[in-house]
């Protein structure tokens, strides 16, 4: 007996224990939450932070470096000071040298400074544009199971409904006032109903594995989401709509931006014209012995010491490859600017199409919630003519499919109408 009440207290605080583990997820949270955990935003992270070390890497190219140049060279020795080998000054040359080297010209040209800021503003852009693809995945995802929802307690309305309708046959059957085929009718109608309403749970058990892939670092279908279907939000003009769609659209930025690099692209590729400015210094040593005094010819004297040279290469003649470099730089540079066109109209495209689905859908709900109620009063008329004598069976289970569609269809306006506002405010950048 003990160890039945152990078995089940195990049992009910095992339930306990999901039913605490178990978490409602607003829309909101879902979108939150998938920003949070999703690959491609965590991959379009990492790619702004390795444009950034781009720029980070221009900035430092424009400022001095500083090099330890450390060198031994042996010749082989033929009795002269210099050894077989005349230009090495030596059998033994020591080179232990700091080397300064600077661009010079580098502080007039920002084209690569630019060139890079503006790669970075593509990346950022591209972690928007890939959280608002991430948000429609999730906004689908979401009202896919509310709508599950809401045809699981359709489903279950309908059992009712046909079991009711079973039970009545069975006593008109009784009293002698139906026939057998209605009984079995009903019955076969109330075991579809039954089977539809196993097929909703379904449904939500598969859609709640769809969200939970993106809202959880660690899968998990054991959440619940809000039903907001009712809250139907205001439709904005479509002139405010547009404007707002347009300064916040992260496809319209990183195309922006990538007309902005391809131009820097430009700027660069004609600096081949331009000559170059290299100043360097070096201090150390350069000698036939690693010291800092040497004895030559009885005399001491110093090897420690520095030189300082300044080299300016002025390009003459490559065969027209800088011509090239510029010609490409232009033409991608034209192409950026078609991307941004693109980008502009396909905006544009998507806005109208997405408003056009938001008022259809709005607009609908009137009628849909009116069929629902013309619906169900005729279940209810044809059930009492049926009870009457005056109907058939089979016009009872065609009233009940009638019903059933018509709470489906209702819900799934609801659902529709939600979806398209929603994907409208994330066009709008407001959600």
């Amino acid at each position: 007996m003990s160890r039945r009440i152990l078995v089940c207290w195990w049992i009910v605080a095992t339930g306990m224990l999901a039913a605490a583990q178990s978490i409602t997820v607003k829309l909101e949270d879902a979108l939150t939450r998938a920003r949070q955990y999703a690959g491609q935003i965590q991959s379009a992270n990492l790619a702004v932070l390795q444009t950034r070390e781009d720029s980070a890497q221009v900035r430092a190219a424009r400022l001095p470096s500083v090099t330890a140049f450390n060198q031994f060279i042996y010749t082989e020795g033929n009795r002269t000071p210099s050894g077989v080998f005349v230009a090495n000054d030596g059998v033994h040359v020591y080179n232990e040298q700091a080397v300064v080297h600077e661009e010079a010209l580098s502080f007039v040209r920002h084209g690569e400074m630019q060139r890079a800021q503006a790669a970075e503003a593509i990346a950022r852009a591209k972690v928007e544009v890939a959280a608002r693809g991430l948000n429609g995945a999730v906004i689908q995802a979401y009202y896919s199971i509310v709508a599950a929802q809401r045809r699981l307690i359709n489903a279950t309305t309908s059992v009712a409904e046909a079991r009711r309708f079973f039970e009545i046959t069975q006593q008109l059957q009784q009293g002698g006032e139906a026939a057998r085929a209605d009984v079995i009718k009903a019955q076969i109608d109330l075991q579809t109903r039954q089977r539809d309403a196993q097929e909703a749970q379904v449904v939500i058990e598969k859609s709640k594995i769809g969200l939970g892939v993106l809202i959880f670092p660690n899968f998990s279908s054991d959440f619940a989401v809000v039903d907001d279907l009712q809250q139907l939000a205001l439709l904005p003009g479509m002139g405010e709509v547009q404007s707002a769609a347009a300064v916040s659209s992260p496809d319209v930025k990183a195309a922006s931006a990538g007309v902005a690099e391809a131009g820097q692209e430009v700027r660069v590729a004609r600096y081949g014209y331009l000559p170059s400015l290299g100043l360097d210094f070096f201090y150390g040593i350069n000698a036939n012995q690693f010291a800092l005094n040497s004895l030559r010819e009885g005399e001491s004297r110093r090897n420690l010491g520095y030189v300082a040279q300044a080299t300016l290469n002025i390009p003459v003649w490559n065969w027209g490859a800088t011509r090239s470099k510029i010609k490409q730089a232009e033409l991608k540079r034209d192409q950026a600017q078609l991307d941004l066109t693109l980008a502009q109209r396909t905006l544009q495209g998507n806005l109208a199409a997405a408003y056009t689905e938001a008022r259809a859908a709005q607009a609908q709900l009137d009628l849909l919630r009116s069929s629902v109620d013309l619906a169900a009063e005729s279940l209810r008329l044809t059930i009492l003519r049926y009870q009457a004598g005056e109907a058939t069976a089979l016009e009872v289970v065609d009233a009940q499919n009638t019903a059933t569609q018509a709470r489906n269809a209702y819900d799934d306006g609801q659902a529709r109408s939600r979806v398209a506002v929603v994907t409208v405010q994330m066009l709008m950048g407001t959600l």
